[in-house]
């Protein structure tokens, strides 16, 4: 925060903590302008002292104040208000591609004749490196050694990269490879609930909100920090001091009442409100949690209930600070002061809950009692898919012929490999991954007892099974020892692998090379489960079909019994010593036995000596030979890693003037939940695929090819991959997979890359139609960059995915929506036609445009279509071909 507004309402007032002054903008001093604001959710007020603290009249205005105070005559609102986060978080996998991003943009500045080190993020920017270890080896002692070796060898390139960045950048950190996952980091370090700067000598005290550049930034919610993922394309113009408009959101209101039950965890609990948020239907809202079982509901699972608001589609899944936020502040090591700081604060704001808090007015509720919470899976494709434990096996059979086409009478097929044999739902892969879990003790703890109990009956994973546990952070390995569990989960294969976010993300690494020859081969349906919160089609392994969420303990069984068509509540999962049956209930954790070694095995102290050195990074991090240290970045023309991309290429002082799409031809016809991960795959490139060709040309052997996500610095390499996923399938091409494409009028089949070139080489504008849900999943910014790139003007779908939406407004992509009842299919669209969309010289937000639809015959069909460009600054972003030539002018002019 480089400023402060004009304060026109009257609300600066000072708190003493301590001994120490902070300024600070008062919510009840506002009431008397702005009127009484005390059940405002606190998601709100939230919002609400940002309009306070920068209000200028320009940017902010007392007028937005207003409009938040006004959300409570009916709780909705059309207004929208301004946005400036305290700081921003990036992972590598987007934090690559921003810094790529800043980079190319001093030379773009340079080329308008302005200032490179104007190029500067304005507020405190953090970079944690927690996507690029992958799971190359598993189930051995040097396993985390060896894969760390294999990071470095691999990624040494971008790792120089952000190093030089770190020395380039102001305000600018990173936190080397091997501390952790992002979002595990920041909740248990470098996120404070209530921020304070330093501004002209004067200490000022807010809240702690964020953007973060991966969708589950949302985690930190569960410490009373509001935030949420965005692209990077968004968060660069954040850093940059853009303030991003945002309609005054819903807030669903969800109660929460009672406690879980005995043998019930914080996983199956996020799972069904998972699927009951997704029922209720909150994408674009705020969810807010209240009631009863916040008085005794830690911060972990609060944590793991936040993580997984991408998946039940809000835009945050937000808890009040309390008296438990301040004990886990305690708990995580936190200054002292800080924590007095933090209860004054928001006391005096009146954002503070307590179980005598009354209820906030909110949009709608929903509630739910934890006493019914009962053990769970989600899968095989969409993590809303909740399906209860004993039911899985069952619900898998059916989902076998009706969703993963596997033929009825090949239903039983099984093949020989090695000396077992292998069929429909074997489980490869048992991973325990993902921030979504590894932030909690208790379910870890848990899993650490379901291996001692299962290694003290003798049993062992089948020998088809990969397994891997990726903590969160190094403090989940040191209460794993101080619990004596880490050598029951190395008995049982369970070894670290890495600090990172490994399997969840697709970073699965490879299967053994007979269980894949088998599983291609006989096109066998392989299983993973994973304690992760994505499971979509392709992102986990290519191998593997069907994939299920599920808690850590729930992992280690799966492991034991090997295959999710047995029912595990009631299958033995081998033969203890004894020879008679094992069984789940055998070998299951009670609560008191959970609770007893969480409370004794996590301390404050783990944290403090831990996070005391974490800049340090591995012997591999200090060795790195880093780039000099310059205004601009040295581009290597021959990398394949970094590149200087085409955003800026000629651009001029002025935009050129907004025109109509004319006589587009049409890229592809997609189904319903198109996913980011469908648009712009994290996973493995294969060999054969655009990318893995332009690799092979550059003389890159295929075991170094990485993975889509580690090369986003290399726009060559990232267009090629557009819409490479190898489940997408375009509804041109009947009867394909993987991102084909059709080129008219001739009619000839290509990849979706090729396809797009040559119309490119012709000068033809591109669109692309979608169904419902368009763009869901991670906060992926390539799956817009992409887009651009391969020549698409405009994506027409029913509805968008939040980020995926604002990403493509930000690289210049018009977003837009059939009216109620009109679909691809109505329309009948097979891809042979050509799409003209009118009114856009005159583009305001969520004006409609109408589409006219040339046939092959000549004839032609109108359409209107809802604009989905929602804001006046989004159509400034459009005019300018998106939101970074937008912001690269407007320093250029300010110089």
């Amino acid at each position: 925060m480089k400023a402060i507004g004009h304060d026109s309402l009257g609300t600066a007032r000072t708190l003493t903590v301590e001994g120490c002054d902070y300024r600070y903008f008062s919510i009840p001093a506002a009431q008397a302008a702005i009127g009484d604001v005390a059940r405002l959710p606190v998601s709100l007020k939230v919002l609400l002292e940002n309009v306070l603290r920068f209000e200028d009249g320009v940017s902010y205005t007392p007028d937005d104040a207003q409009a938040i105070a006004g959300w409570l005559a009916s709780a909705h609102s059309d207004r929208e208000v301004p946005f400036k986060p305290a700081r921003i978080l990036m992972q590598d996998f987007t934090g690559v591609p921003a810094v790529v991003d800043l980079a190319a943009m001093r030379d773009g500045i340079k080329a308008l004749g302005g200032v490179p080190e104007r190029v500067n993020p304005l507020v405190p920017v953090d970079l944690v490196i927690d996507h690029s270890v992958m799971v190359d080896v598993s189930g051995t002692k040097d396993a985390l050694a060896r894969n760390v070796e294999i990071e470095f060898a691999r990624n040494a390139e971008r790792y120089a990269f952000l190093r030089w960045g770190q020395e380039a950048f102001e305000n600018f950190r990173v936190v080397p490879p091997g501390a952790g996952i992002c979002h595990q980091v920041n909740l248990e370090y470098l996120a404070q609930a209530v921020w304070t700067a330093t501004i002209d000598g004067t200490n000022y005290a807010y809240p702690d909100t964020l953007y973060g550049t991966d969708s589950h930034t949302t985690m930190v919610n569960g410490m009373g920090v509001l935030g949420w993922g965005v692209g990077g394309i968004e968060a660069e113009a954040a850093m940059l001091g853009q303030p991003i408009a945002m309609l005054i959101p819903d807030v669903i209101g969800f109660r929460l009442e009672g406690r879980l039950p005995e043998g019930a965890t914080a996983t199956d609990l996020v799972l069904t409100i998972t699927q009951m948020l997704r029922a209720r239907g909150v994408v674009g809202k705020f969810v807010e949690f209240y009631g009863p079982a916040l008085d005794h509901l830690p911060v972990a699972d609060r944590a793991t209930i936040a993580n997984m608001a991408p998946e039940y589609g809000a835009t945050c899944g937000f808890f009040p600070v309390d008296d438990a936020t301040l004990a886990y502040l305690r708990q995580t090591g936190r200054d002292p002061h800080r924590i007095a700081l933090t209860e004054a604060y928001l006391r005096a704001q009146g954002m503070f809950r307590s179980s005598d808090s009354p209820e906030p007015m909110f949009t709608d509720t929903l509630s739910l009692d934890l006493s019914t919470i009962e053990p769970s899976l989600a899968g095989p494709k969409r993590p809303q898919d909740r399906v209860a434990l004993g039911s899985a096996a069952a619900s898998f059979e059916r989902d076998l012929i009706s969703g993963l086409g596997v033929k009825p009478e090949n239903a039983h097929k099984s093949v020989p490999v090695r000396n077992f044999q292998l069929g429909h739902g074997a489980v490869v892969i048992a991973a325990i991954t993902s921030c979504t879990n590894t932030s909690n003790p208790a379910v870890l703890i848990a899993a650490g007892l379901v291996a001692r109990k299962a290694r003290a009956l003798g049993l062992t994973p089948k020998p088809w099974v990969k397994t891997s546990l990726a903590p969160g952070s190094q403090v989940v390995t040191d209460y794993l020892d101080r619990a004596g569990l880490s050598a029951d989960l190395d008995a049982l294969g369970f070894t670290t692998v890495g600090y990172g976010c490994t399997t969840c993300i697709g970073n699965s690494g490879p299967l053994a090379d007979d269980l894949v020859a088998a599983i291609e081969g006989n096109d066998l349906v392989a299983v993973s489960v994973l304690s992760g919160n994505r499971n979509f089609e392709g992102r986990i392994s290519p191998n593997v079909r069907a994939n299920y969420l599920a808690s850590p303990p729930l992992v280690v069984a799966y492991a034991l019994l090997g295959t999710i068509r047995a029912d595990i509540a009631t299958a033995p999962l081998g033969e203890g010593p004894d020879g008679q049956p094992v069984y789940l209930r055998d070998i299951w954790p009670t609560n008191a036995e959970i609770a007893e070694l969480v409370g004794s095995a996590v301390t404050r102290e783990a944290f403090i000596e831990r996070y005391g050195q974490i800049s340090r990074g591995t012997a591999e991090w200090q060795a790195l030979d880093i780039a000099a240290a310059s205004e601009t970045y040295d581009w290597r023309p021959g990398s394949t890693y970094i590149q200087n991309p085409p955003y800026f290429e000629g651009i001029t002082p002025e935009p050129a003037p907004v025109t109509d799409i004319e006589g587009a031809r049409i890229l592809a016809l997609l189904g319903d939940n198109i996913t980011t991960d469908h648009i712009s795959p994290a996973g493995a490139i294969k060999p054969s695929s655009p990318a893995g060709t332009f690799l092979s040309e550059h003389q890159i052997a295929t075991r170094d090819f990485n993975s889509y996500g580690a090369r986003r610095g290399n726009d060559r390499v990232m267009v090629r991959g557009t819409f490479a996923n190898i489940r997408i399938r375009n509804e041109m091409c009947p009867g394909t997979e993987g991102g084909v494409s059709v080129h008219y009028p001739d009619g000839a089949q290509a990849s979706i890359y090729d396809v797009a070139m040559r119309y490119g080489a012709e000068g033809m504008p591109l669109v692309i139609f979608g169904g419902r849900e368009y763009g869901m999943g991670s906060s992926r910014d390539w799956a817009a960059k992409g887009t651009r790139l391969l020549g698409v003007k405009a994506v027409i779908a029913e509805s968008f995915e939040r980020i995926h939406r604002s990403n493509l407004v930000g690289m210049g992509v018009l977003p837009l929506t059939f009216p109620e009842g009109v679909t691809r299919r109505t329309l009948g669209l097979d891809g042979t036609e050509t799409i003209s969309i009118g009114g856009l010289e005159t583009l305001t937000p969520r004006c409609t445009l109408t589409m006219t639809i040339t046939r092959t015959d000549g004839t032609t069909r109108t359409c209107d279509l809802l604009c989905r460009v929602d804001t006046v600054d989004e159509v400034g972003y459009y005019r300018n071909g998106g939101i970074l030539p937008y912001v690269l002018r407007g320093m250029t002019e300010a110089a």
